[in-house]
């Protein structure tokens, strides 16, 4: 018998632009309150034109890859105490 689950997970992610520097929180909040968090950081070169967009989207590009790669590291924590022998997950 094959079990099915149906869960909503969401994720809210905080951008904050200042200056030439970005930074980005990312918060994955699953059914029941469990959070996994990522952050990510962005800096514009002096030399390059503000556009303040470019900063957003690399400051949540790399805080959403953080996010994902504390999941799986929560989830091979999971598995090794389920299986009782350390497991790695492959990125």
């Amino acid at each position: 018998m094959t079990e099915t689950s149906n869960e909503t997970w969401s994720i809210a992610i905080d951008v904050v632009i200042s200056g030439d520097n970005g930074t980005a929180h990312a918060v994955l909040t699953k059914e029941g309150g469990q959070r996994v968090e990522g952050y990510g950081r962005a800096r514009r070169n002096p030399d390059d034109e503000p556009h303040p967009e470019v900063g957003q989207e690399l400051a949540t590009a790399r805080a959403l890859r953080d996010l994902a790669d504390r999941l799986l590291k929560a989830t091979s924590d999971d598995l090794s105490k389920i299986e009782h022998q350390k497991i790695r997950l492959a990125r």
